[in-house]
C-alpha cells in the first residue's frame, strides 16, 4: 500500500496500539503528526519514522491544547490531515462500588471527549474538502459488558456511539469513518492490572499485538474512495 504522502494525524503515538499504527501509515508513504502527553517516549517514536514526520506533546483532555494542536496540524499539513486515527486512551479498572469518582471522569474524558475534540477540530475542513478518515480505535468493551469495566465501558460505547453518529452525518459527503474494535491487546496499559492477568483477565500470551491493530487500520483507508468500512472488529483465534 501506497499512501504517497499524504498527511495523517495518530494519537496516543508514543506507545502501544498508536506507535504500531503511525510506524504502519509512515511505512506506507505517509507523513504523520504523531501525538501524545509523554514527550520523551514520543520523541524516540517519531525519530524511528525518519526525516518528515512531526511530534507534538498534547493533553487531549485540556480543550486549549486541542485548538492549538489543530492549528498546528492544519499549518503543517496544508490543510486538515488527510487520515485520522483517535487512539489515545486509559483503562481503569474497579468495582462500580469502590471506582474513584475523580477516574471515572477522567476515563470518559479521555476516552470519549478527547476523540470528540479532535474531530470537531477537523472535520468542518474535511466536508468542505470533500474528503478524509477518521477512525476510532475502540474495544470489545464498546459492545460487551465485563465486570470491573463500569468506566471504561461506558467511554467504550459512547465512543462506538459517537463514531456511529459520525457515520451517518458524514456518509455522502467523501469522509469515510471506521471504527476498529479489538479484543485485548497486549500493552503497557496492562501494568496496573499484572496480578489479575492469566486469572480475571486473559494472559498476555492470548492477546491480540499492537500491530494487528495496526493492520486493520490500514486496511480501512486503504480501500478504494468508494468503499467504507464501517466497523472492523478484532479478535485472537
Amino acid at each position: 500500500m501506497i499512501l504517497d504522502g499524504r498527511t495523517s494525524l495518530v494519537t496516543g503515538a508514543s506507545r502501544g496500539i498508536g506507535a504500531a499504527v503511525a510506524r504502519a501509515l509512515a511505512g506506507a508513504g505517509a507523513r504523520v503528526a504523531l501525538v501524545a502527553r509523554s514527550g520523551d517516549a514520543l520523541s524516540a517514536v517519531a525519530a524511528g519514522l525518519g526525516a518528515g514526520h512531526l511530534a507534538l506533546v498534547c493533553d487531549l483532555t485540556r480543550p486549549a491544547e486541542v485548538t492549538a494542536l489543530a492549528a498546528r496540524v492544519t499549518s503543517w499539513a496544508g490543510g486538515p490531515p488527510a487520515i485520522i486515527v483517535n487512539s489515545a486512551g486509559t483503562f481503569p479498572r474497579a468495582a462500580l462500588h469502590e471506582q474513584d469518582s475523580d477516574e471515572f471522569v477522567r476515563a470518559l474524558d479521555l476516552n470519549l471527549a478527547a476523540p470528540f475534540r479532535v474531530i470537531k477540530a477537523f472535520l468542518a475542513p474535511m466536508r468542505e474538502r470533500g474528503s478524509g478518515d477518521l477512525v476510532t480505535i475502540g474495544s470489545v468493551a464498546d459492545r460487551h459488558v465485563y465486570a470491573g469495566n463500569g468506566a471504561y465501558s461506558a467511554s467504550k460505547f459512547g465512543a462506538r456511539a459517537l463514531h456511529e453518529v459520525l457515520r451517518a452525518e458524514t456518509r455522502g459527503t467523501g469522509i469515510r469513518a471506521t471504527l476498529v474494535s479489538p479484543g485485548p491487546v497486549d500493552t503497557d496499559i496492562w501494568k496496573p492490572h499484572e496480578g489479575s492477568l492469566g486469572r480475571l483477565l486473559p494472559a498476555r500470551v492470548e492477546m491480540l499485538v499492537p500491530d494487528d491493530v495496526a493492520r486493520a487500520v490500514m486496511f480501512a483507508v486503504g480501500q478504494p474512495s468508494d468503499v467504507t468500512m464501517e466497523e472492523i472488529r478484532l479478535a485472537r483465534s
